[in-house]
């Protein structure tokens, strides 16, 4: 009968506690592999059309943004939701909170009568973007990606502009 020398077992331990430990995160990187090629082919495929990289393909990730239309129809329903909306954007860094933006959500807000008083704003600033059509989108909500949140974001930034 053989008798095992401690310094063989305790190396053979090593090196099979080493390779498990690599074998962990080469599961993880396939894994993600896989999901990110699903994900590009779920946005190549959707309901909007167009490719991963452009928002109405992001937007088709989730339907049809819950029945909104694609994101270039998404419009604020006044001017105090557009400010709230872009102040939680700033809040959450989906917009840069430079002088620029700070400056349209501030003329935005002096506009309105009530000011952060505003329904419109303090469902804006919690992320509820009041869209024209008289159908709330929560911006907060776990299900939107924050890719589409930022484009969302950009777009009622640029339509807050236009209303100045």
């Amino acid at each position: 009968m053989a008798i095992a020398r401690p310094f063989e077992h305790s190396s053979i331990v090593a090196t099979l506690r080493r390779a498990a430990w690599l074998a962990v995160p080469a599961a993880l990187l396939a894994v993600s592999g896989i999901a990110s090629a699903q994900l590009g082919d779920m946005l190549k495929s959707s309901p909007l059309g167009g490719s991963s990289g452009s928002s109405q393909g992001a937007a088709g990730a989730l339907g049809n943004l819950g029945g909104l239309g694609s994101i270039s129809s998404l419009t604020s329903s006044s001017a105090g939701n557009a400010a709230g909306v872009i102040e939680f954007c700033m809040k959450n860094n989906y917009l840069n909170a430079d002088a620029a933006t700070s400056a349209v959500k501030d003329k935005l807000l002096g506009s309105v009568s009530g000011g952060t008083s505003d329904t419109g704003y303090s469902d804006g600033s919690r992320g509820i973007l009041s869209t024209g059509g008289g159908k709330p989108m929560d911006l907060s909500a776990s299900g939107l990606k924050a890719e589409v949140t930022k484009q969302v974001c950009d777009k009622i930034l640029a339509q807050g502009k236009s209303m100045l």
